[in-house]
């Protein structure tokens, strides 16, 4: 035998004691290849079902999108070529694993997910949500049955059900939406506390909401900074913050009222809630990025875990303090007649106030947690046309421009001063805390070493 022959046998030698034992390959990254229509299809319908099912206030919402975005991201992980499972990050979280050396369909494991997802937290809509449901997944089944098919369903199925096992063992936060108005919490009396407020004067709402389990935010980082201290004189700042709403919403220009309409997305029945705003602006961006299947669940469960956590450390900190709202302040101290900007008119009220404390502001939370992962995902300068409300014809949803996710954060944050239902001090404490969430939500190790 020539001296080349042995060479080449023993390079081949070594090549081959460098591979794992066959039953150690991982799956094929074959989910960074595929489109996103599944998850996209999915997330039209939660912002449809969003909209109409009893007990999906900001919060209550926000959790369900957490949970189910995280369901399909660990259904998708192991088919990424960037992204990794981050379960271990979440005590009591275990995520079963594909099969070694085995092929997966993706878009069939991640449509079993989003249906148990969906089924399982919106066991109580209509019956025509319910079909909706039900044909979205039997649509995105059509594919023929084989055993790749088949062990794709299985795994799909079964992270969803780890998860949703997972989301049930928080008490507080399973299937709060039936219980979003105790009878047995009273909002304490004193100077400048929160009450129920005109014109409909409802029950607090999800008073015990800071009881939720949080993903990454700790005790510590769900007490807002203390507010302004209570004072009716004319030279305290609460007065000049009062006054500043006072003077801005006598009257509007139409600008402001526009600025006001497009972000008040807090109508049962008319709007999506706060919290799947930024879904839908989320929809918009991989629909224009024409993103693969890997990134857009990341882009969902980054968002949803960050949206879900903010609205925990928000509406904590709103019963810690129970700021009354700027209505009660403004008629006791400046004008007893006034009332906001805010509508409603699927119960036809004028000047309506929502049935919490004030600070921090929900909204500017919300919008702020969703800049920062929004920006990380996309970039700092990523240019954006919201056309969440276009076509609307209830109030002015015409699209609005913007050169970041920033700007959409703080326009949105100032909305609420506009419309007379916030101070700046909640919307300015509300930015904060929702960027210093946001960043958390970041810093969790999504991408595989490089």
């Amino acid at each position: 035998m020539t001296r080349s022959f042995w060479a080449v046998n023993g390079l081949w030698l070594l090549l081959n004691a460098c591979q794992p034992p066959k039953e150690q390959v991982k799956p094929a990254f074959t989910a960074s290849a595929l489109d996103a229509a599944v998850g996209l299809n999915w997330m039209d319908l939660f912002l449809d079902i969003d909209r109409y099912a009893p007990g999906y206030r900001p919060p209550v919402a926000a959790r369900a999108l957490a949970y189910i975005g995280l369901a399909a991201y660990e259904t998708i992980a192991p088919g990424s070529a960037t992204y990794q499972s981050v379960a271990n990050q979440f005590t009591g979280l275990v995520i079963p694993r594909a099969e070694p050396g085995k092929t997966y369909r993706w878009e069939v494991a991640l449509n079993e997910a989003y249906y148990v997802m969906m089924k399982g937290f919106f066991p109580h809509v209509n019956d025509a949500y319910k079909t909706k449901i039900e044909s979205l997944y039997t649509r995105l089944s059509a594919t023929a049955e084989s055993e790749e098919v088949s062990r794709s369903r299985a795994y799909g199925q079964a992270v969803a059900n780890a998860v949703l096992a997972y989301s049930r063992t928080d008490k507080a936060g399973d299937e709060a939406y039936l219980r979003n108005q105790p009878t047995d919490y009273t909002p304490p009396v004193g100077q400048g506390k929160w009450q129920p407020t005109a014109p409909d004067y409802s029950r607090a709402l999800l008073p015990y909401w800071g009881r939720v389990r949080t993903f990454v935010t700790n005790e510590a980082e769900k007490v807002a900074r203390p507010p302004l201290d209570y004072s009716t004189n004319f030279n305290s700042t609460l007065f000049a913050q009062s006054l500043e709403i006072y003077t801005s919403t006598k009257p509007l220009t139409k600008n402001e009222q526009w600025i006001g309409e497009f972000w008040s997305d807090d109508i049962y029945q008319l709007t999506f809630e706060p919290a799947a705003r930024w879904l839908a602006i989320a929809q918009q961006v991989i629909r224009q990025e024409k993103v693969p299947l890997d990134k857009a669940v990341y882009t969902y469960a980054k968002l949803g875990i960050g949206l879900s956590d903010v609205g925990v450390a928000c509406w904590n900190s709103k019963y810690i303090y129970n700021i009354e709202r700027p209505i009660a302040y403004i008629r006791r101290a400046i004008d007893p007649t006034w009332r906001t900007r805010l509508n409603n008119p699927v119960l036809v009220l004028e000047g309506v106030t929502p049935p919490f404390p004030a600070y921090p502001s929900g909204h500017s939370c919300f919008g702020a947690v969703a800049a920062e992962v929004l920006t990380d995902v996309y970039g700092i300068a990523y240019a954006l046309t919201d056309r969440c409300h276009e076509g609307r014809t209830e109030f002015n949803g015409a699209p609005r421009s913007f050169s970041s996710f920033y700007e959409m954060a703080q326009e949105n944050a100032w909305s609420r001063v506009l419309l007379g239902v916030h101070y700046r001090m909640d919307c300015e404490e509300g930015l904060r805390m929702g960027y210093a969430i946001g960043r958390k939500v970041n810093n969790l190790p999504w991408k595989k070493p490089l």
